[in-house]
């Protein structure tokens, strides 16, 4: 089992993503690479390499559904690359879909940014269990 360094952070809100880089980064000690748009997201992936993907749901333009459809056309999301998604809509149906799209993890938000980078390292740990 390796540890988990790298994040790729997808969120198009200025102050949700500000608030995750600093308890990702300062708290947590992740190296992140912290996108605004899906479309920057996927510009990113290949350079950045990241173990995880955190992914808001719902986006301006591509959403995190599409965003990730994109990144697995792509060929770079492989099965060692744990897919997350951020959202507040955590109904069961929701959660329903995110499963059938082949998401397992899902962080609701709001989220504890004293504990996002732990939440995120255990998601990890089980992933790789």
């Amino acid at each position: 089992m390796s540890d988990l360094r790298k994040v790729l952070y997808v969120e198009d809100d200025p102050d949700i993503r500000e608030i995750a880089e600093l308890a990702l980064e300062d708290v947590g000690g992740l190296i992140l690479n912290s996108c605004a748009s899906g479309e920057l997201a996927i510009q990113q992936l290949e350079v950045f390499k990241p173990q995880v993907i955190l992914l808001d749901v719902m986006m301006p333009g591509m959403d995190g559904p599409e965003t990730l459809s994109a990144m697995r056309d792509m060929g770079v999301i492989t099965d060692t690359v744990l897919v997350i998604f951020m959202t507040a809509k955590v109904h069961p149906d929701e959660l329903q879909r995110y499963k059938n799209l082949g998401v397992e993890q899902v962080i609701s938000k709001p989220f504890d940014p004293m504990t996002l980078a732990d939440e995120v390292r255990a998601l990890w740990d089980t992933f790789n269990a």
